[in-house]
């Protein structure tokens, strides 16, 4: 679980390489077919990486199995138009027609260990193609409540469409939990205070993710490494409440990272270890992975971590290829 989620956070720092573009931020119903009990959310601009060869590449390079089939289950099914003459989108992957691309990791039931996956998709889409296409292909459609939930070709997921602009898909139990949430049959992702105020942080950004206590535990734990394992980090990582960050590549690499301690006691123990991992590695690491620290600023203020990384898109491109980079990836 724990390779699982580190794999999720950096796959999704790496998803979008572009240039100026607009916020990724959900709508409404985006956020109400989220279930509350969320561990993790990444969004993207999805457009502007399809877009970028450079982006293209990173995704490739460092994306999980997890991640992988959700936005290989895009570029998989295609448009078909039902009989008579064929319409413009016919053939067409579906992923032409997304906007912004979010992954939600969540827990089935409060206290739950286990992690299932939804993913939704925002676009303009031609409803009206896809659904003669089903017709055509004389899928029927499995109805929960009011919502029409189709196969979707070629995947083994599902999909389903809230509005004409919302799409959510996965395995068919993902879904429905989904939808649960979305028709107020179970709680949702609105109803989660520290993470709609995390998200309030960021989604102004192209790519962005917020992580609850449990989460950003995980991900402190692999970030901190041998630091992690001294009884400071064990006194306080019980206070981390939330946390998010945010990606840019409009010039060169930017990342900023936040985690909420709620406490400035806690904020500062965690700052001095994540230097004192600062140190440790660059005693051992690479000329790239020195150089990548050297540019690392790590603070508290107000009861928040703050870490802030800036570098030239060549150099970031070398850390890439570092031996710190891979085992945090691999």
């Amino acid at each position: 679980m724990l390779k699982r989620l580190v794999e999720f956070s950096i796959a999704a720092m790496m998803l979008a390489a572009a240039m100026a573009v607009p916020a990724a931020q959900l709508s409404t119903d985006a956020r109400g077919a989220i279930p509350h009990d969320l561990q993790q959310l990444v969004v993207v601009d999805y457009r502007a990486m399809q877009n970028s060869t450079a982006a293209m590449n990173l995704r490739n390079r460092v994306m999980p199995p997890e991640l992988k089939t959700f936005d290989e289950a895009l570029n998989k099914f295609t448009l078909k138009t039902g009989g008579g003459k064929p319409g413009s989108s016919q053939g067409e992957p579906i992923d032409q027609y997304v906007d912004d691309l979010a992954f939600a990791l969540f827990r089935p039931s409060a206290g739950s260990d286990a992690l299932q996956t939804v993913g939704i998709a925002q676009g303009q889409f031609p409803t009206q193609d896809i659904l003669a296409g089903f017709r055509a292909q004389k899928l029927k459609a499995t109805m929960v409540r009011t919502n029409s939930i189709y196969p979707m070709a070629k995947t083994g997921m599902v999909l389903c469409f809230v509005d004409p602009s919302t799409m959510i898909f996965g395995s068919k139990d993902s879904v429905t939990k989904a939808l649960d949430a979305r028709d107020g049959m179970a709680r949702s992702m609105l109803t989660n205070g520290a993470m709609m105020n995390a998200m309030q942080s960021v989604d102004s950004n192209p790519l962005w993710s917020i992580l609850d206590g449990q989460g950003t535990q995980t991900m402190m734990k692999q970030l901190l490494g041998q630091a992690g394992s001294v009884a400071d980090f064990d006194s306080v990582k019980q206070r981390l409440e939330a946390s998010w960050y945010a990606m840019d590549f409009t010039h060169g690499v930017k990342f900023d990272l936040t985690i909420e301690t709620g406490d400035s006691f806690a904020a500062a123990t965690i700052s001095s270890l994540m230097s004192a991992a600062v140190i440790l590695r660059k005693m051992t690491g690479s000329d790239a992975e020195k150089q990548a620290l050297s540019e690392t600023a790590i603070g508290s203020s107000a009861g928040n971590l703050t870490v802030h990384f800036a570098s030239s898109e060549s150099d970031f491109i070398a850390l890439l290829q570092s031996p710190l980079f891979q085992s945090m990836v691999h």
